[in-house]
């Protein structure tokens, strides 16, 4: 099994040598059977990663302690979930996931029917066959997943509490399809810019795949926070921790490209801007990586320290020059064939004012998790940045993006009159004032969350008018029933409504994160048995306290019976978990959730008399940021189904336009 499992790594990166070499070489001859063998190498390439894959989900399942990589995250105790799930729990194991998606995604683009007799295939596939032959050898000579100890132990190390959860099983493996996603379009990019090709054609056939990947990226974000609130025991669901900003930038960054790129279909506009953002969003999806394997931050998400992120630093500063070269070298045809805007006040301004708020965010994140590192170089001592500095940078750009998100629908494209602005926004905005002026009578008296509550308003009420003069205008072309009129309108404008739908998602995040940030509320109160904790309309008992045993895990768990206004909801069962082969315990906490808050119950200390410590948390509209999570992946999944975008894609002839 060692030397067929090593086989595959190795063969694999002789396979994409060779397939490299032979596509390139086929490219400067125009040799077609060159280029055949090339692709054929795709297939094989596939075959290693994906037979690399399932060697190693075996020596898991099958606690094969022999091999270092199985010995130091699984044991013979874990669940079989958890020991599959552990061969992304580590270095060697998360990049081999990273090439198994690399190499699907190649040979899907490769040998796609949309793409056949494309003469860009093999300059997309030249480009992330690049991207293989560096994760094979990172995993052939730097992070072996396949490395034997010296001496076999009798029981393995065991898997890191913390990710023996359901959030284990999705999260990094939707946040891998994000970053690998993001290649995609990258090598798009890079292949229209070498064959001079400055249409939006590039544009068109990758549009699924960025927003697939930014589906991902998204999923990836939500489980992420998700887990976070229900695992770690603190409440919260983010805390700007640097590998969570490692996958928010390029999330905010293909936000971005995924709005300035309908700018180019329509107007023929920010092509340079829209390959910028591509090769930031390709390249930041490196440096997260490099961020999360360098040990250079501290972060409880990041991997132990290795030499990994230097490979990764000079990888990512490679591909990041040479794309900038292309890019450079077609700056003349580019800004020759590119549109400009006619009004500050249409809808392409407002996109393009969007992607600078996205941009600026990103860049927040990004100098803001970069910052230890400055300034330990230039002053010799790591200042680190926190919650306070993010939240103060990010709330209003996310409130300047809100407004931005609700007033984009309601302006014409290339220019809106002051009588159309009087006629689409007067209504919206006379309700959004009175919203406000309601939520101070109600007793919100944040100025901040007053405003952000008051852009939210008007972002419901523009998207609700887009959808009722859809359906008016429908309706009185065809009669249908207004249900129908609304079914038919969306789905022959899926692309649209499914982005109405996302921008709606957002808003109820909005909600969601501005009340819990805002009005959130928290005791910590020792106890003895018998006793009760009272918070606002809450109240506590503390019933019992009691141990169990589950397998080789010693649990210490409470009886909380709650009542809400009187009335008993139930009694609740916070635990700390003792885990037999792992120092530290885990909080597993009680979370009773309404429409309007959440009531988080974590069992934090105990004494032998039976007093218990616990800290009582109530976080004011929780289930609105889950249910907007929710509407943002209908959106994007509604966006990207059915395939319509055939009706938009162009039948690609191989003709070069150029501009002399």
């Amino acid at each position: 099994m060692f030397l067929f499992a090593n086989a595959t790594i190795y063969i694999g990166l002789a396979i994409a040598i060779y397939a490299l070499l032979i596509t390139t070489l086929g490219i400067s001859t125009k040799n077609q059977k060159l280029i055949n063998s090339g692709k054929g190498g795709l297939i094989a390439l596939f075959v290693c990663a994906a037979l690399a894959m399932i060697s190693l989900f075996y020596l898991l399942g099958t606690s094969q302690f022999q091999y270092q990589y199985v010995s130091d995250y699984t044991s013979s105790e874990l669940p079989i979930i958890y020991k599959l799930t552990a061969l992304w729990a580590g270095n060697a194991g998360s990049l081999l996931l990273w090439t198994f998606f690399l190499t699907l995604y190649t040979i899907m683009i490769a040998f796609s029917r949309k793409m056949k007799g494309n003469p860009m295939v093999p300059y997309i596939s030249a480009i992330l066959l690049a991207n293989a032959v560096f994760f094979f050898f990172i995993l052939g000579f730097v992070a072996k997943p396949f490395l034997l100890l010296d001496t076999v132990p009798l029981e393995g190390k065991g898997l890191n509490p913390m990710l023996q959860n359901p959030g284990m099983i999705i999260h990094p493996v939707t946040l891998y399809l994000g970053y690998v996603g993001l290649a995609i379009p990258f090598a798009f990019a890079m292949a229209a810019l070498i064959l001079k090709n400055v249409d939006d054609f590039w544009i068109k056939m990758t549009r699924r795949w960025t927003i697939i990947a930014w589906l991902f990226l998204s999923l990836g974000n939500i489980f992420g926070g998700q887990w976070a609130y229900v695992e770690l025991g603190w409440g919260g669901y983010w805390a700007w921790d640097p590998v969570e900003n490692a996958s928010f930038m390029p999330w905010l960054t293909a936000t971005a490209f995924l709005h300035s790129v309908m700018i180019q279909e329509r107007k023929n506009m920010l092509k340079i801007w829209n390959i910028s953002l591509i090769i930031v969003s390709y390249a930041l999806t490196l440096f997260g990586t490099f961020l999360v394997r360098s040990g250079v931050l501290t972060s409880v998400h990041a991997f132990a320290n290795s030499n990994l992120g230097l490979y990764f630093l000079i990888f990512m500063g490679v591909a990041v020059i040479l794309a900038l070269y292309v890019l450079m070298s077609r700056y003349n045809l580019l800004k020759r064939s590119a549109g400009e805007f006619q009004s500050f006040v249409s809808k392409e301004s407002s996109f393009l004012v969007n992607n600078l708020l996205l941009v600026g965010a990103a860049f927040a994140v990004f100098w803001g998790t970069i910052f230890p590192l400055v300034s330990e170089a230039v002053r010799g001592t790591k200042v680190t940045v926190g919650l306070p500095f993010f939240n103060k940078v990010e709330a209003p750009i996310l409130l300047s993006m809100m407004f931005v998100m609700a007033v984009c629908p309601m302006l014409a494209w290339q220019r809106s009159t002051v009588k159309n602005l009087r006629k689409n926004f007067m209504i919206p905005a006379i309700l959004a004032v009175v919203g406000m002026i309601l939520m101070v009578v109600l007793g919100i008296q944040k100025a901040w969350a007053v405003i952000g509550y008051g852009v939210i308003i008007l972002l419901l009420i523009t998207h609700y008018l887009e959808f009722y003069r859809g359906v008016k205008a429908r309706r009185k072309m065809t009669n249908e029933k207004p249900l129908v009129a609304l079914y038919r309108l969306m789905i022959r404008n899926r692309r649209r409504y499914g982005g109405y739908i996302v921008h709606l998602g957002i808003a109820f995040i909005t909600m969601g994160i501005i009340g819990s940030q805002n009005y959130d509320v928290e005791t910590m109160k020792t106890v003895a048995l018998g006793q009760s904790i009272e918070l606002k309309d809450y109240r506590l008992n503390y019933e019992r306290l009691d141990q169990k045993k589950e397998g080789i895990n010693d649990i210490v768990y409470a009886d909380i019976t709650v009542f809400k206004n009187g009335k008993r909801l139930g009694t609740f069962q916070p635990e700390k978990v003792f885990y037999g082969n792992w120092d530290q315990p885990s909080s597993e906490v009680a979370i009773i959730s309404s429409v309007k808050e959440d009531l988080y119950i974590v069992l934090s200390a105990w004494e032998d008399d039976g007093k218990a410590t616990f800290v009582v948390k109530i976080n004011p509209m929780m289930n609105w940021l889950w249910f907007g999570s929710f509407m943002i992946v209908i959106g994007a999944l509604f966006a990207v189904w059915n395939g319509k975008y055939g009706n938009v894609t162009p039948r690609y002839t191989g003709v070069r336009k150029e501009v002399s």
